[in-house]
């Protein structure tokens, strides 16, 4: 269902494995993914996330199953179960660690979702999107402030009320993804070079770089903004890791975060 690789160098693949149908959701799943990125973005030895699918699709969404099940729930059963996939979207989407995905075949619904809470996206050409949920009577509701946050509410707006299918090209150019590679080798290399900046950066300010970006986002630009980044700064300046950064670069070595330190 899902299965975890740790390299030497610190880097964490997560591959979604229910092959047999596109890695749709189901509760199994939903609740491998939340404690495997808590577990994940805790552990000191990991210094990066890969997201992958197994078979021919990154995920197409729920599982039909267990769609079927959600079909005869109350309200009070289905609203435990919209809860359980938008904290996996969120543990996700808070990982302190950097996250990479790679997208192929079918991306639908809540394979968009986990798409949009990762830091870094390549779509290998030929990949289908779409948030289907309309053609079914329903909404992208647990996955939209995370899809609205990557793509905007405009573009929301058209894809959520229509359904329709869409290539990685308008992906790319929405900022559903962020490259778009010719094949899976091309878009393996493409994540490899991502990460590799990443290892050359100190965990602590990555996370930090990360809850930054979230907190600034959509923010007036005022006093309380102002002084609140600057005592982030001034925090990380002092930190051990700000310290170290500057005295690396003033000493011309590499700071002990690199594994050529």
């Amino acid at each position: 269902m899902l299965d975890i690789d740790l390299l030497e160098n610190g880097v964490a693949t997560v591959t979604l494995n229910r092959p047999d149908v596109h890695n749709a959701f189901n509760a199994e799943l939903i609740a491998a993914l939340t404690h495997a990125f808590a577990d994940l973005g805790k552990r000191t030895d990991v210094r990066a996330i890969v997201l992958a699918g197994s078979g021919k699709s990154f995920s197409a969404g729920a599982d039909l199953n267990w769609m079927q099940a959600a079909a005869n729930y109350d309200y009070e059963q289905n609203l435990d179960d919209a809860m359980r996939l938008s904290e996996m979207l969120d543990t996700l989407y808070e990982c302190p660690k950097p996250v990479a995905a790679i997208a192929h075949g079918a991306v639908m619904g809540g394979g968009t979702g986990l798409l949009s809470c990762a830091d870094f996206v390549v779509a290998v050409e030929g990949t289908r999107f779409a948030f289907s949920e309309v053609k079914l009577g329903l909404t992208p509701a647990t996955i939209s402030p995370f899809v609205v946050a990557a793509i905007g509410a405009r573009q929301a707006r058209r894809l959520f009320t229509s359904g329709e299918r869409f290539d990685a090209a308008l992906a790319h150019r929405i900022g559903l993804v962020h490259e778009v590679a010719a094949d899976m080798e091309a878009a393996q290399k493409a994540v490899e070079a991502w990460v590799s900046h990443c290892l050359d950066a100190a965990p602590g300010a990555m996370a930090d770089a990360k809850a930054l970006a979230s907190f600034v986002a959509s923010k007036e630009i005022n006093d309380e903004l102002r002084e609140e980044t600057a005592e982030r700064i001034a925090y990380r300046r002092a930190s051990d890791e700000g310290k170290e950064g500057l005295a690396a670069f003033l000493e011309k070595r590499s700071p002990s975060w690199k594994g050529d330190a």
